[in-house]
């Protein structure tokens, strides 16, 4: 079920980071992240490419609305894809990229 992972953090700190990150992710195409992060971002830039809210720059929105939303129009959901990329050297947590496909 998505949004049940509260990451270690609190309520405001979680949301704050996740909005940034998926932000980031429509900024950029793709982020590198754990996987239980990934998957978060996931379900969020789900629901954003379908609903477009959430974002916090004006530039990202308006790419949003005008780039990967028309391109997604005909497309029921899948719109992300995580790759797992092997473990994080310093404390071995599991990395993966998260892109927009």
């Amino acid at each position: 079920m998505p949004g049940t992972r509260k990451l270690g953090r609190t309520t405001a700190h979680r949301t704050a980071m996740l909005r940034g990150m998926v932000t980031f992710l429509f900024q950029n195409g793709k982020i590198e992240t754990t996987v239980t992060r990934a998957k978060e971002v996931s379900s969020m830039a789900e629901k954003m490419i379908t609903i477009a809210s959430f974002v916090t720059d004006e530039d990202v929105c308006k790419k949003l609305f005008d780039e990967i939303a028309p391109k997604y129009a005909d497309v029921n959901g899948g719109y992300t894809r995580i790759t797992k990329i092997g473990p994080r050297r310093g404390d071995a947590a599991e990395m993966a990229i998260i892109e927009l496909v």
